[in-house]
């Protein structure tokens, strides 16, 4: 085998050219998204009042397998694409174990995450149809940025209801948006109806990114020439964000690497599906075998914790009903969270691979959590983004496991950004202020109450 180098580059003419819509390798398809007033399937005509028209028709694609990036996508993509992967020699090192570690770093651009590679792509569609516009929700503030970015690309208005503690803990996140000409607003605001109403119904609340999600549908409604677009979840998201585990299939074959396993953050599941799709590919088609390992925050434990139930995609229940790993519509993580893994569902197509047995699902704390951030900062050099620290925090784990075992695992995990705007969690942790805020039953089986009846 080659000598594998820190850093594993594609060229440029190596880039993908096509996304991968790991759907069509599925014979047990994710549950259709529903329409909130009939149950019925979503038609292309509804969904296209919400979406751009090309994205809804990516949304309810589950047959073909590889879907054309345009080419101004991809030329834009070059700007930061391919990403590296990384061998880290140093953390394999300082553990002592006989793994080798591999990350794929999604950080190298402005927005300082993944969440570029679906940003610009859906800015893309909306400017080819025409429109004013796009509205959105953001947690953490990554999603954001990338694209309040990707519409100052296209000369499209942007506007982000931003989950208010996420609006007040990370100021500057907040003024990277404007910088690029975004409109942001804490949620839940007093600006919409549902907006309003969750304010009255949950005094004080610190908000969520299902009630950003709903107050931002309704803005987009409310305005000729606009869309909402989203961050995560969608399959149409997964399907943009396959370039990262496309490109991390590329490079490790490059070297004649096997993966043994792939460790990836899990919020809304943008990250995790677009990482582990081509890997999850081979396994439907049964190429290969790999231990896929979806990490989430106790605080927010939809996958470990959750039921696969059909929910409500927002709190203001405004949104189609989708069958996924939910907490429910109406759960609301402590304010003390510090990542932007807020989201009380979890992505149709990760959930129907998790109920098939194709991964399995950790939660994790967050002080256990930045303690993994703070080791992998010191050794690796790059300050990791807390939701990235997810997927960190089990890498370690599994790498210190191979060391009792004298196993030599090729262990890939994405670090899906950095940190530099997350200095408040930081110096929380520093600090010794930060708590590991975990649900109780109690707490989850209210919220699971609410799940809406089905016929």
């Amino acid at each position: 085998m080659r000598e594998i180098p820190y850093k594993i580059y594609l060229e440029e003419n190596e880039l993908p050219k096509q996304w991968y819509n790991v759907r069509a390798d599925m014979k047990k398809k994710p549950a259709p998204i529903l329409n909130p007033a009939t149950h019925q399937p979503v038609t292309l005509e509804e969904l296209s009042q919400i979406f751009c028209e090309e994205l809804a028709k990516q949304e309810l694609d589950d047959t073909t397998p590889y879907i054309d990036i345009p080419q101004e996508i991809r030329d834009f993509y070059k700007m930061y694409r391919p990403s590296p992967l990384v061998r880290a020699y140093c953390l394999e090192k300082k553990l002592g174990t006989p793994a080798h570690i591999y990350y794929k770093f999604e950080g190298n651009n402005t927005s300082g995450s993944h969440k570029l590679n679906s940003a610009i792509a859906q800015a893309y569609y909306a400017k080819q149809q025409g429109l004013r516009g796009v509205t959105t929700e953001t947690g953490a503030g990554q999603w954001g940025t990338a694209l309040s970015m990707a519409c100052s690309y296209f000369d499209l208005d942007c506007q982000v209801y931003m989950v208010k503690c996420s609006y007040e803990q990370k100021p500057f996140r907040r003024e990277v948006m404007r910088t690029y000409g975004a409109q942001v607003t804490p949620s839940p605001s007093m600006n919409t109806n549902v907006g309003r109403k969750i304010n009255e119904e949950f005094p004080g609340t610190t908000g969520s990114l299902g009630c950003a999600i709903s107050e931002a549908v309704e803005a987009a409604g409310a305005q000729e020439g606009y869309r909402y677009v989203l961050g995560s979840v969608l399959t149409q998201v997964l399907l943009h964000q396959s370039i990262i585990g496309l490109e991390t299939k590329a490079a490790l074959d490059k070297y004649g690497v096997k993966a043994d396993t792939i460790i990836g953050c899990a919020g809304g599941g943008s990250n995790l599906g677009g990482l582990i799709s081509p890997f999850a590919g081979e396994m439907l088609r049964g190429e290969a075998d790999y231990d896929i390992i979806a990490v989430e925050p106790a605080s927010c434990p939809s996958l470990t914790r959750g039921k696969y139930a059909y929910d409500f995609c927002d709190t203001g229940k405004v949104c189609p009903l989708a069958k996924m790993y939910t907490l429910g519509s109406g759960y609301i993580p402590s304010p003390s969270h510090a990542g932007g893994l807020r989201y009380h569902g979890m992505s149709s197509v990760v959930s129907e691979l998790y109920d098939q047995g194709l991964l399995t699902a950790r939660s994790v704390k967050q002080t256990e959590v930045f303690e993994a951030a703070q080791t992998f900062a010191r050794i690796e050099g790059i300050l990791p983004a807390p939701e990235s620290s997810h997927a960190i925090r089990v890498a370690i784990d599994e790498a210190l496991k191979c060391k009792e075992t004298g196993e030599e695992k090729n262990i890939v995990f994405g670090l899906t950004g950095t940190g530099y705007f997350d200095m408040f969690a930081y110096a929380k942790y520093n600090d010794g202020e930060m708590d590991d805020y975990v649900p109780t039953d109690a707490e989850i089986e209210k919220a699971l109450a609410k799940l809406p009846v089905m016929e």
